[in-house]
C-alpha cells in the first residue's frame, strides 16, 4: 500500500492533513446527477481511500443531489477522529440536472442544514461558498459569506473557505471571517491562480485545485506523456506530482469511482520529479 504521508502534510484550520486526499464528486450518476451505477464500488472506494491514510475527503450535498454526502455516511460513519469533511454551499440542482445559484441566507442555511443531515454530523468541519458562474467572475460576495459566518457563529460550521474566487473575493472573505482554503480550477494546463497560490501559501492557507487532472475533459499533453513514460508513471500521476510540487500550501483531491485508479492517483504521493523533468511539464502551462 502506498505510503501517502510522502507527500507531507498541510494545516486545514486546526488541523493538519495529508496533502492527498479524496473528492467524491464523481461517485454520483453521470453528470454529477442521481445514484452511482456501482453503489457497492462507490462504498468500496471510500473505505479504501481511509484505509490508505486520506484523512480529507471533499464532497457537496448538491453532488446527486445528497447523494455523495449519503454514501459518505453510509461508508464511513462513525467517522474516525483524524477525518476531516469538507462540503461547499452555494448551488442546488434542478429536476432536469443543472445546476442553480443559491446564495441568499435561508438557501445556504438550508444547504448547511441538509449537509449535517446527510452526513451525519453536528458540525461541519469545512464549508466552502462556491461562486456561481461559467469561469471565475467578480462581484462582492458579502452577504453570502457574512451569512455563512453567522451560521458558524451558531456552532453549525467549524471553518469557512471560498471556491471558484478571484483574489478580491478572497480578500473580501478574509475580511468577513478566517478563511482556511481556497478551492479553484487549477492545473499544468490552467495556470491563472499562479499569484493568487503563492499568496495563500505565504499566508498559511491551502489551496485546493480542483479538476486537478483536468476534469471531463482529462489533460492530453506529448510533453506530460513523454515525461510520464521516462519516469514509467503514468500521465495523471505526474500531473498529481506537479501539482504536489508546486507549493508546500496544496492539497489534493483527485475523484474517481475506481478503487484501481484511487490506488494509481495515491501513488503519485511517492513520485518524485528531478529539475529537468519540472522544466519539461512548466512549459505545458505556456503554451
Amino acid at each position: 500500500m502506498t505510503d501517502i504521508t510522502a507527500a507531507g502534510t498541510f494545516a486545514l484550520g486546526r488541523r493538519s492533513v495529508n496533502r492527498l486526499g479524496y473528492g467524491a464528486m464523481q461517485l454520483a450518476g453521470p453528470g454529477v446527477f442521481g445514484p452511482p451505477k456501482d453503489r457497492a464500488a462507490a462504498l468500496a472506494v471510500l473505505r479504501e481511500a481511509v484505509a490508505s491514510g486520506v484523512d480529507h475527503i471533499d464532497t457537496s450535498d448538491f453532488y446527486g443531489p445528497h447523494v455523495t454526502n449519503m454514501l459518505i455516511r453510509e461508508a464511513l460513519h462513525p467517522y474516525p477522529d483524524e477525518l476531516v469533511i469538507v462540503t461547499k454551499v452555494g448551488a442546488v440542482r434542478g429536476a432536469d440536472g443543472s445546476w442553480n445559484e443559491a446564495g441568499a441566507p435561508a438557501e445556504l442555511e438550508q444547504a448547511v442544514h441538509d449537509n449535517l443531515r446527510n452526513l451525519g454530523l453536528d458540525m461541519l468541519d469545512v464549508v466552502n461558498f462556491r461562486v456561481m458562474g461559467h469561469g471565475v467572475s467578480e462581484g462582492s460576495i458579502e452577504a453570502p459569506f457574512t451569512a455563512l459566518a453567522e451560521l458558524q457563529r451558531q456552532g453549525l460550521i467549524r471553518h469557512l473557505g471560498i471556491s471558484n474566487a478571484t483574489s478580491a473575493q478572497v480578500a473580501q472573505a478574509r475580511g468577513i471571517a478566517e478563511v482556511v482554503c481556497v478551492q479553484n480550477q487549477y492545473n499544468l494546463a490552467q495556470r491563472a491562480d499562479d499569484k493568487l497560490i503563492d499568496w495563500l501559501a505565504a499566508a498559511g492557507i491551502a489551496y485546493v485545485p480542483f479538476f486537478p487532472l483536468g476534469g471531463f475533459t482529462p489533460l492530453q499533453s506529448s510533453v506530460l506523456s513523454d515525461v510520464a513514460t521516462e519516469l514509467g508513471a503514468t500521465p495523471m500521476q505526474v500531473a498529481l506530482a506537479w501539482l504536489l510540487r508546486r507549493a508546500p500550501n496544496v492539497l489534493l483531491i483527485p475523484g474517481t469511482s475506481s478503487v484501481g485508479h484511487l490506488r494509481e492517483n495515491l501513488a503519485a504521493a511517492g513520485l518524485t520529479l528531478a529539475a529537468d523533468a519540472l522544466a519539461k511539464l512548466d512549459t505545458i502551462g505556456r503554451s
